[in-house]
């Protein structure tokens, strides 16, 4: 398919979708935000991706929302200005949708909506030169598209608060001490280092992987018997796969395991 904004190809198990308008710095569009949401749809029936990785083309990961287009869409009345905006959030924030495992791989400018996007992934690998803040506050506006929401819960309140209200770069280092990312890696290295995490990830065995994520977030909204409930569901639904029998047979056999989704 021909996009605008983005570029999708799959490595084996391994799909990548990047954001593609360098000229912009990767700015967030509503054509973008269009686009992203029929790769995430395609995605969701692909029994053969075990992981998404995201990340962006050129010089950064995103600069952002593009100020013109997001600016344009308050010009309207108050109730479709918000309508306005809960959609261009919606779109870019369907990669919440998806039960397989997502990476952002980020560099240089990850600011504002880009961040947010990055934020909405399962896990955040960056560039040691990456830049990154909640700069919303400095264009005079609440932070949108689940700021508020993605980033207290990854670095807790006091520094979430921080990071919003003073909307000041932080640098990769200071992001990995936060516990905002997971891994900082040199320019040169960062592809091939997030390929190999997302590789060792997908070698493993993807109903688990789906259900391991699902349990994960739900543990951050329900209560303790809610949680054991779901994942006495999902134990039992794994232990009827072929995919558990294969690792004790090769626990057994002293072999690597082969997983094949089933």
């Amino acid at each position: 398919m021909q996009w605008e904004t983005i570029s999708f190809e799959k490595r084996d198990r391994i799909a990548i979708l990047t954001l593609n308008k360098p000229e912009t710095l990767n700015a967030l569009t509503f054509k973008m935000g269009e686009e992203i949401t029929q790769v995430i749809n395609d995605l969701r029936h692909d029994r053969e991706a075990r992981v998404l990785i995201i990340t962006g083309q050129g010089r950064s990961f995103s600069s952002g929302g593009d100020l013109r287009s997001t600016f344009d869409m308050y010009n309207d009345p108050p109730a479709q200005a918000q309508q306005n905006a809960f959609n261009f959030y919606k779109s870019f924030l369907s990669i919440r949708d998806l039960e397989i495992p997502t990476i952002a791989v980020i560099h240089g400018h990850t600011i504002g909506a880009g961040l947010c996007l990055a934020m909405a992934c399962d896990m955040i690998i960056a560039s040691t030169a990456t830049k990154i803040s909640m700069s919303f506050i400095k264009v005079g506006i609440n932070p949108g598209m689940g700021g508020t929401y993605f980033l207290p819960r990854l670095i807790g309140t006091a520094k979430a608060m921080e990071m919003c209200l003073l909307g000041e770069a932080i640098d990769a280092q200071e992001a990995l001490r936060i516990g905002l990312i997971n891994y900082v890696v040199e320019p040169e290295q960062l592809m091939d280092f997030s390929l190999d995490f997302a590789g060792r990830i997908a070698d493993n065995p993807p109903i688990a992987a789906r259900l391991i994520k699902k349990s994960i977030y739900q543990g951050l909204n329900k209560d303790l018997d809610e949680v054991l409930t779901f994942e006495s569901f999902a134990q039992v639904i794994c232990s009827s796969t072929r995919d558990m029998k294969e690792a004790i047979a090769a626990f057994k056999e002293k072999r690597p395991p082969s997983f094949k989704g089933d």
